[in-house]
């Protein structure tokens, strides 16, 4: 039997999984590692949300079944999900960017506690589903700018609509799991949620992020435009979250009581950055006149500081950072610059996928 406290890359081959969103950057790069790993794998979401996409471009939608449907549409989502009859469920489905949910707050709202509460009640009439992970957000906290990491039990809030919205998620999935999902007779789907900080890597072009943002700006030779570059977040690559739901994932399917509720997946302390360190590091990767300038205008609020701590994650899963925050960003220019260079997308994603695989040999001891 493989140790508990490391991702079992076998228990994925053939097993049948369910993603919500999968058309995203993290959902393009979960299904891109699953079906490395043979998992049979039915993605549900709307067309993908960027143009370029890593979905497109990875051609992520190769050899699993590629649905498009909203999580608000309740009786779409159900019969998506009663047709695939999946083991496990990774609910990704999100609107995911807090500018936007200033401009949008009401589809904010709908999507992220509407889509959650839909995707629930569809896991509560679907037998085959034995585990479910709602994935929600590290914004998912009152933040009350605290020098400390946010821990799982710490409350639930949000200043703006999308962190709100996350933390909204996680009560109702608490509630749904209390009320239907725990102490019931026969074998009901193990239930929890995973809160992730800031990710990076390559694919990911999503408007207001500062990486894509940044290399943009470098391969354009113009100096990149920094909104907040005192702001703290915890940054990580986006391997690192994805393989905590993996673990998260297996360890539900396997009826373990110690898992359902709530997990952060984060860097450690020392990694916690502010945005202008991550510029600083980015242009020094790219290289040549590579540059960064602080914006003058005004933008909506937006938290100053945040970091998770991952202290339960680390003492109770398993799961450990692989990657620095240097390698991180390092890894992420790699990516753009391959692409540029003319790489496949797909490559690019799949050598990284492979390369950190290795890593968590010898580093995740």
């Amino acid at each position: 039997m493989a140790d508990a406290t490391q991702m079992n890359l076998s228990f994925w081959k053939g097993r049948s999984v369910f993603i919500t969103g999968h058309t995203g950057f993290k959902g393009a790069w979960l299904c891109l590692w699953l079906r490395h790993l043979g998992a049979r794998v039915t993605g549900y979401a709307l067309e993908p949300p960027t143009d370029p996409s890593l979905f497109d471009l990875a051609t992520a939608g190769n050899e699993m079944s590629d649905l498009r449907g909203d999580v608000r549409d309740a009786e779409a989502l159900e019969s998506s999900i009663q047709n695939a009859a999946p083991e496990i469920i990774l609910h990704l489905a999100a609107q995911s960017l807090v500018r936007l949910s200033y401009e949008n707050p009401v589809e904010t709202f709908a999507t992220n506690i509407m889509g959650s509460v839909n995707l629930l009640e569809a896991v509560r009439r679907a037998p085959s589903v034995l585990a479910a992970l709602v994935v929600t957000s590290d914004k998912c906290y009152e933040n009350h700018g605290w020098a400390r990491g946010y821990r799982e039990g710490d409350a639930m809030g949000g200043f703006d609509p999308y962190s709100s919205s996350k933390g909204c998620a996680e009560l109702v999935t608490a509630a749904y799991r209390r009320s239907f999902f725990e102490g019931r007779a026969g074998r009901a789907a193990g239930i929890a949620t995973a809160r992730a900080g800031n990710v990076i890597g390559g694919g990911d072009w999503a408007k207001d992020r500062l990486l894509p943002d940044l290399l943009k700006s470098f391969a354009e030779g113009r100096p990149a435009v920094i909104r907040n570059p005192l702001a703290t977040r915890p940054w990580q690559h986006v391997l690192e979250p994805l393989r905590g739901y993996l673990m998260l994932a297996e360890r539900l399917w396997n009826g373990d009581d110690t898992i359902p509720g709530g997990w952060n997946f984060g860097p450690h302390g020392t990694d916690v950055k502010p945005v202008s360190w991550i510029a600083d590091a980015a242009a020094k990767h790219w290289g040549g006149n590579a540059s960064w300038e602080r914006d003058s205008e005004c933008h909506p609020h937006e938290a100053h500081s945040l970091q998770l701590d991952i202290a339960k994650a680390e003492s109770q899963l398993g799961w450990h950072p692989v990657l620095t925050v240097e390698e991180a960003v390092a890894w992420t220019v790699r990516w753009y610059r391959g692409l540029l260079d003319g790489q496949s997308a797909r490559a690019l994603a799949l050598r990284d996928i492979c390369e950190y695989g290795d890593l968590l040999a010898t580093r995740n001891g």
